[in-house]
């Protein structure tokens, strides 16, 4: 069935100036992400995205960013926390917090609609100065966070260079990806989102932020006059390839008309297959016409390339 859910990213610049390391700067930060937040609300959003390290000075000398990083402690999360809870949404904390023992991480919290804590991503690939400067250490697993609307899992910055995630997920097939960073990414962006076929919701600071579907087709953006963007997407979705579904696909579509989307993205060779019903899933319409999945029909080649009888001999 449908399953369509509003995403708001925010790919707001960092906060300037330097009001110091206790209550002051807090409070200025609180009042900044407020401000920010407003944009996003008479949208109604189900999932709010914010970029990397979110409450960070740059203005901040070092031992000025660890001094107010402990004084701030949860503080700006549950900030954040009683948005969630007001807004009956999700929110994502991107933010630098101290564990237990002393040592810090590069984290994405997901808030869920109660400002509870849903799950945590800790980045994977920290730059390796985050480690040598700020004692910032990896984080060691991938984990799919379980939201009331899907699975989500999430990469940070740096880690969108790095396969051995990207893996991870290409397996565990969460059904959408959350990108907040610094560093923009490029063209990895589309291929993380049509590799692991999820959608795909980038937060960049300052940089544009965007809605990437399963196939790279951009929803939504984020612009030079504005930096906020919402879009309503669909997770009751299936990548196939055209080839050996022509015939299907053109059978789904008369049949069911309007209840069903075909998406070409163009010159991919794959199209987006989505439920617009109340009554019948894509898996339903998939199952219905025999349409063949990417997944399986790449499977389907590996195996015609690994039987003996059709590989040439070389010379």
């Amino acid at each position: 069935m449908a399953n369509k859910i509003k995403i708001a990213t925010i790919g707001a610049k960092a906060k300037t100036g330097n009001p110091g390391t206790g209550q002051s700067a807090v409070e200025a930060m609180m009042a900044h992400w407020n401000n920010r937040f407003e944009q996003v609300w008479p949208d109604e959003p189900d999932l709010v995205v914010v970029p990397e390290c979110c409450d960070r000075y740059p203005a901040h000398s070092p031992e000025e960013r660890r001094t107010y990083y402990r004084y701030r402690g949860d503080r700006i999360r549950d900030f954040f926390a009683k948005m969630a809870r007001e807004h009956r949404c999700y929110i994502t904390y991107a933010a630098v917090r101290e564990m237990a023992d002393g040592s810090w991480r590069n984290s994405l919290q997901m808030l869920d609609r109660n400002g509870e804590i849903a799950g945590i991503y800790d980045k994977n690939f920290p730059v390796i100065t985050e480690t040598t400067d700020a004692g910032i250490l990896c984080g060691a697993d991938a984990p799919l966070i379980e939201c009331d609307f899907g699975r989500v899992g999430a990469a940070i910055c740096f880690d969108l260079n790095f396969s051995e995630i990207r893996q991870r997920y290409e397996q565990a097939r969460p059904d959408l990806l959350l990108f907040p960073s610094m560093y923009h990414g490029g063209l990895m962006q589309a291929y993380w989102a049509y590799a692991c076929r999820a959608h795909l919701a980038t937060a960049i600071c300052g940089l544009p932020s965007a809605i990437v579907s399963p196939v790279g087709h951009e929803l939504a953006s984020t612009t030079n006059y504005f930096d906020f963007a919402v879009a309503e997407v669909n997770l009751d979705c299936q990548v196939a390839h055209l080839d050996f579904n022509w015939d299907k696909l053109r059978a789904m579509r008369a049949r069911y008309g309007a209840e069903v989307s075909v998406f070409d993205p163009g010159h991919l060779g794959s199209v987006l297959i989505s439920s617009e019903s109340e009554e019948r899933s894509s898996a339903d319409l998939i199952a219905e016409f025999g349409v063949e999945l990417l997944d399986d029909y790449m499977r389907r080649s590996m195996a015609h390339r690994s039987n003996s009888d059709n590989v040439g001999k070389t010379s």
